[in-house]
């Protein structure tokens, strides 16, 4: 039991008459994986929550009793989204966004499997004490479903920013120097809260556009970031009726 100074004001519960969610979830931070992801099931998703700015629908992929949470933008959103998710009932979620290129070789319609997160939002710093990284249980399942698609992955770290448009040249340099893959805006503070809270967390992230020469090169609409999108939302319900 935490002691007053450190326990906390408002504390994320389930509601009275609020239902449960399956163990299972998936959070995607853009309205088109929403509704790429809805499609695939073969019976309507039920709208069980409103979380926020976000939606929440529960249904049944394969048998696999599954929660699909979206969109959502930004850290604090989306750890607001995972800890209302965590309350009622969930235990293992993965995520799907976009990111951006900051490798040369690393090229719009990739995919980018994080093993790690380098912070420069405000969320993760409130969930002291945790190393920020996925669960390797739901890493691996990932990783192995991704392995057939044919795309081309990447495993590594990943630089999390709230500021979309303060990524200086500066910035993608030194990252760049250290190895960072990619950068987007969720993933370090998933991983944070995530093991913070005991529950199982992993990410799949395909890459929309591309930093690496120090000038925006976006792919939104290149067709191999639009296959890439649809053969992770198939790894990923693979995946949920592997674990």
């Amino acid at each position: 039991m935490p002691d007053e100074e450190h326990s906390c004001v408002i504390e994320p519960r389930r509601g009275r008459h609020e239902e449960s969610l399956p163990r299972l979830a998936i959070l995607v931070f853009s309205p088109e994986d929403l509704t790429s992801f809805s499609a695939c099931f073969s019976q309507p998703l039920r709208r069980s929550h409103k979380l926020y700015l976000s939606e929440v629908f529960t249904g049944a992929y394969e048998g696999a009793q599954v929660a699909l949470a979206g969109p959502m933008l930004g850290a604090p959103q989306t750890v607001l989204v995972l800890e209302r998710m965590i309350a009622l009932g969930a235990t293992k979620f993965i995520a799907m966004g976009w990111c951006g290129s900051l490798r040369n070789d690393v090229r719009i319609g990739d995919i980018v499997l994080p093993s790690g997160a380098i912070s420069e939002e405000g969320t993760s710093g409130h969930y002291p004490g945790v190393v920020c990284a996925p669960s390797s249980e739901l890493f691996n399942s990932l990783r192995s479903a991704l392995s057939s698609t044919g795309q081309a992955i990447h495993e590594g770290t990943v630089w999390t920013t709230d500021a979309p448009f303060r990524e200086t040249c500066s910035k993608v340099k030194a990252f760049q120097s250290q190895g960072v893959l990619a950068v987007d805006m969720e993933t370090s503070a998933l991983f944070s809260v995530s093991r913070f809270r005991g529950v199982h967390f992993a990410a799949v992230l395909v890459v929309s556009d591309d930093l690496s020469e120090l000038k925006w090169v976006h792919g939104f609409r290149d067709p191999a970031f639009h296959e890439s999108r649809k053969r992770v939302i198939e790894s990923i319900l693979l995946t949920t009726c592997r674990v």
